[in-house]
């Protein structure tokens, strides 16, 4: 008889939009499709987090965490003033993924942040954003418009996790992102960067697995981070 081996707990969080479906017109706790399809296939058992209640108390309950994509962080957050392009605020979910990720950090819960999570991960540990890339780098190519992934290359520093997972060969990366780091808090290190200079990854400097991407791998074809993630767990 084959050995029945558990699927390590991935909680992913989500967005909570008006949105529609069948015959249904209402506010949702939604998560786009592929980060629950990347995570089963990398052999996760995935579990979503909706920003209620309070979800930082499940980090004893998780083997690991994701923090998905979604609207802009709140400037003040970081000290900043609102950029008239910073949009999609959403206080509750600010709130609920803070608190989550400061007891996964405390906990040293295997985590992997995407898009909005690599920001989410700069700022609690004390990092800046660049609220509007495009007047930054002076391209549109990361958002090149509303609901089309840009897919631009990125350079994976060698010996880092995701030079690991994905090689040390620039790799292009479905981009979607309006926003990136712009000061880099003290714990992390950058370990990947496109080629006008963004910040495209950050690794905490510790034991466990501890990673943020600006770019979306839920959309791309291969399930390679999800995979580190999972076996870290």
């Amino acid at each position: 008889m084959g050995v029945n081996v558990k699927r390590p707990v991935i909680g992913i969080t989500t967005y909570v939009e008006p949105a529609r479906f069948t015959v249904w017109d209402m506010t949702v706790a939604l998560l786009p499709y592929t980060y629950v399809e990347q995570v089963e296939r990398a052999g996760g058992q995935p579990v979503l987090l909706p920003p209620a209640g309070r979800p930082a108390e499940l980090v004893e309950r998780l083997d690991g965490l994701i923090v998905a994509g979604g609207g802009d962080i709140d400037p003040r957050r970081y000290g900043a003033e609102q950029h008239e392009s910073t949009g999609y605020i959403r206080p509750p979910r600010d709130t609920a993924e803070f608190d989550l990720l400061s007891a996964a950090l405390d906990a040293e819960l295997p985590y992997l942040g995407i898009c909005r999570g690599l920001q989410v991960l700069n700022v609690t540990l004390g990092g800046t954003l660049h609220q509007h890339l495009p007047d930054v780098v002076g391209h549109t190519g990361h958002a090149p418009g509303p609901g089309r992934f840009g897919h631009l290359g990125v350079r994976p520093a060698p010996g880092s996790r995701v030079a690991k997972a994905l090689g040390d060969a620039p790799v292009e990366v479905p981009h979607y992102h309006h926003q990136a780091i712009d000061r880099i808090a003290l714990d992390l290190a950058v370990t990947a960067v496109a080629e006008d200079g963004t910040v495209e990854a950050v690794e905490l400097d510790a034991p466990h697995f501890a990673v943020g991407v600006q770019w979306h791998p839920e959309a791309a074809t291969d399930c390679a981070l999800f995979e580190a993630l999972v076996a870290s767990c």
